[in-house]
């Protein structure tokens, strides 16, 4: 296939909806988007390179639906709905047998939340995915990382943290796990799901959030930072799969706390909110679990059941180390 062959048989589509806010898609040298009276253009761009964000063993399906997925998880922490996206994508060669499955997983996922592609590039080159999403949010109702203030309790999103590290480890050939497990972890690497309804309900209830990309633990210092206020995370409370809590505690609390790859949503909301929360997981079809609260003191403490400090030697995901 030549470039035009393969964006017009893979990722040119007829209109699938009758979204207003695309007003032109695929197919012309810009794409129009027109945001509702009222809203906010919320903007995200994501790149995967093989090797550093994914590894040549993934299915293109799957690989298809995280490059999408990660992107949407950020609309999702900022309380934005969904409109469209761009994908710039980087070939070795034109093959049919990864393309056809990839796009089969991006827009799978695309329909799932009824965001439209409406446009992007394609070259020669590693293989590189880059996508932008485009999002709406009502005039003052973005959730930022700068809005978390003393006396808040910490939130964290989802059923499971730390399973996409515990299967990074043993693609690293560093654990082992029995077949059953690891494919459980692994499709929680592989096909995480971007929260969302989770984000839409929690605006005007949580008072920040960021999504769980490199790590719980580095995400969260970029709210404190941003807040300038401290936190403490109660380790235990933390949700986790039977596979990983059958793991030594030391891996357990790695996986947990500076694992990254969750794309879970990480926020926080005023105590007097508490129940608020719930009902807006329980709106989203998401779980949500109190795991710490805001102080005004700088810094972060991660503390057991019992309330003694726990160790935190490591440090979050980082490009360029």
């Amino acid at each position: 296939m030549g470039e035009f062959e393969l964006i017009a048989r893979h990722f040119t589509r007829a209109s699938r909806s009758a979204r207003p806010a695309v007003a032109l898609g695929v197919g012309d040298d810009c794409a129009l988007l027109q945001p509702a009276p009222g809203q906010q253009l919320a903007i995200s761009t994501d790149m995967l390179v093989e090797g550093r964000h994914f590894l040549s063993t993934v299915a293109p399906e799957r690989l298809g639906h995280k490059a999408l997925a990660v992107n949407l998880s950020d609309l999702a922490a900022c309380g934005a709905e969904p409109l469209g996206c761009t994908l710039a994508l980087a070939l070795p060669r034109a093959d049919e047998s990864f393309v056809a499955p990839f796009a089969r997983g991006l827009f799978a996922l695309a329909d799932a939340h009824g965001i439209e592609l409406v446009g992007g590039d394609t070259t020669a080159g590693p293989l590189n995915i880059c996508i932008t999403v485009f999002g709406q949010v009502p005039v003052g109702q973005a959730l930022l990382r700068s809005g978390a203030r003393p006396g808040d309790e910490l939130w964290v999103s989802g059923r499971t943290l730390g399973d996409a590290r515990l299967a990074l480890e043993v693609f690293r050939g560093t654990q082992a796990l029995p077949g059953a497990d690891f494919e459980t972890v692994r499709r929680a690497m592989e096909t995480p799901q971007p929260r969302v309804a989770l984000g839409l309900a929690l605006r005007g209830v949580a008072s920040s959030a960021i999504d769980i990309s490199d790590g719980l633990l580095g995400d969260l210092g970029h709210v404190l930072r941003r807040s300038g206020v401290g936190a403490v995370v109660q380790v235990d409370a933390l949700p986790r799969s039977a596979v990983l809590a059958a793991q030594p505690l030391a891996l357990q609390h790695e996986c947990l706390l500076a694992g990254g790859d969750d794309y879970e949503l990480l926020f926080t909301a005023p105590a007097v909110l508490h129940a608020a929360v719930l009902a807006a997981g329980e709106r989203a079809g998401t779980a949500v679990t109190c795991c710490g609260h805001i102080e005004a003191a700088p810094g972060l403490r991660v503390v057991d059941a019992s309330g003694a400090a726990v160790a935190t030697p490591w440090r979050s995901f980082d490009h360029f180390q």
